[in-house]
């Protein structure tokens, strides 16, 4: 069904543009975080305790944000439909760049001693705001701007954000880990990646501010028809597609942080490789993504979200019982081979999730109810997919556990699909 003629058609590609480079610049932030939790912030905020009790309370802060996601949805979701997506996207902005360049000047446990990670879990917790916030503002920017055809494919481009950010995050710190020596890295090499966000943030501030208002926004403000409580009558009139798109989140979100940061941890400690051998990993499999999550956000609008979507959580769940085997023979073109297929079956997932969690939401609800189901998935997810699969292997003493909890989590995934509608053909403003 095509949208009506009172709203304006524009090109999305400027949009996209501004959403890609915003987004990428968001979780960059985000991940250099998590990448920091797992080689850094362990031995510099935590060094009281012995290195596995200090990563997993390394991670325990990097779960904060998870914690604070949703309620950041909540908070600029509320904002979002009421009083439009444009001015939400450059406050995350702010908010986001200023906590990650604090966390570069923060001085550590052996300078100011407890404060120093309660410091670091406050402003881990203000990024997970910002990110909560920002998420469905750039996804509804892309999806409600252009041809209704193609809006898998436009809504997929900020989706694009997380592998740039990742392959940021993680090639700043594999850069500075590599040139510097470690003394000198865990001295003061880390914080130049933090502090560089502070100068990336105006970059991606004067791009956002460019751009018009979704014209759909734009419109449903004309008509007088914006929400009042937005969060109310999200729970009120969509509370079935709410649990859709948290349990089709949380599978994809537990494979993605097992295969990308649960990994950076596994091959240092239970591998004995150098953290470069994860890094490279990591990064070569991301630089992957940045085609393929278009790739299968275009092919979600030509064969339905749910079949795409689908294929992605099954290959999935069968490479996780190949990854860690692949990962035990500690060669290094073998490890890389295992992760760039991981983030294959995840971008089949990732690239049509964002067209797939808004459209279930009407216009005047759909910030709302995106962010919420997109990030209340997370805290069950990502949050804790790290911690549980260090715990995993500490109880069980075999990675195997961690491939059956990749699975259960990814058939939730598998039944949310199930039972949701095929939203590709749905009509975007109707009420």
């Amino acid at each position: 069904m095509t949208q009506p003629a009172t709203i304006e058609r524009r090109s999305p590609r400027k949009v996209i543009v501004a959403s890609l480079i915003g987004t990428s610049l968001e979780w960059y932030d985000f991940f250099l975080y998590s990448a920091a939790a797992a080689v850094v912030f362990n031995k510099l905020f935590f060094p009281q305790f012995d290195p596995l009790v200090g990563t997993l309370l390394a991670f325990i802060t990097n779960a904060v944000a998870f914690i604070a996601r949703p309620l950041g949805g909540i908070v600029f979701g509320h904002f979002g439909d009421r009083v439009g997506r444009k001015m939400v996207l450059v406050l995350t902005l702010v908010l986001m760049g200023g906590a990650t360049f604090l966390i570069g000047a923060l001085p550590t446990y052996a300078t100011i001693g407890v404060w120093a990670p309660i410091l670091l879990g406050l402003l881990r917790f203000l990024q997970g705001l910002g990110l909560g916030g920002e998420w469905g503002g750039a996804v509804l920017m892309t999806m409600e701007h252009g041809d209704p055809e193609r809006r898998g494919f436009n809504a997929s481009w900020p989706q694009v954000g997380v592998p740039m950010g990742n392959l940021l995050a993680a090639g700043v710190l594999g850069v500075l880990g590599a040139v510097l020596p470690e003394q000198e890295f865990l001295s003061w090499g880390w914080r130049v990646g933090f502090l560089l966000s502070g100068a990336l943030v105006l970059v991606g501030l004067w791009i956002r501010t460019t751009v018009a208002e979704s014209p759909a926004f734009t419109e449903l403000a004309k008509s007088g028809q914006k929400a009042e409580k937005p969060l109310v009558e999200v729970l009120r009139r969509h509370p079935r597609e709410l649990l859709v798109a948290m349990a089709a989140r949380v599978g994809t979100d537990v494979a993605f942080y097992t295969f990308t940061l649960y990994i950076l941890t596994y091959v240092v400690t239970n591998l004995g490789l150098p953290r470069s051998v994860g890094f490279n990993a990591v990064l070569i499999g991301s630089a992957c993504q940045l085609a393929l999550i278009p790739l299968f956000g275009a092919l979600s609008d030509r064969y339905g979200r749910r079949p795409v979507y689908a294929a992605g959580a099954i290959g999935a769940a069968v490479w996780a019982f190949a990854f860690f085997p692949l990962l035990n023979t500690k060669s290094s073109v073998v490890i890389i081979l295992a992760t760039v297929v991981a983030l294959v079956t995840h971008a089949a997932m990732y690239g049509p999730q964002a067209a797939f969690v808004s459209e279930l939401f009407s216009t005047r609800l759909r910030y709302s109810g995106a962010s919420m189901g997109y990030q209340l998935a997370g805290i069950l997810g990502g949050a804790i997919a790290p911690i549980v699969s260090i715990a995993l292997v500490r109880e069980f003493h075999t990675a195997y556990a961690v491939s059956v909890y990749v699975l259960a989590m990814l058939l939730l995934t598998l039944v949310a699909l199930k039972l949701a509608p095929e939203t590709s053909r749905s009509d975007l403003v109707d009420e």
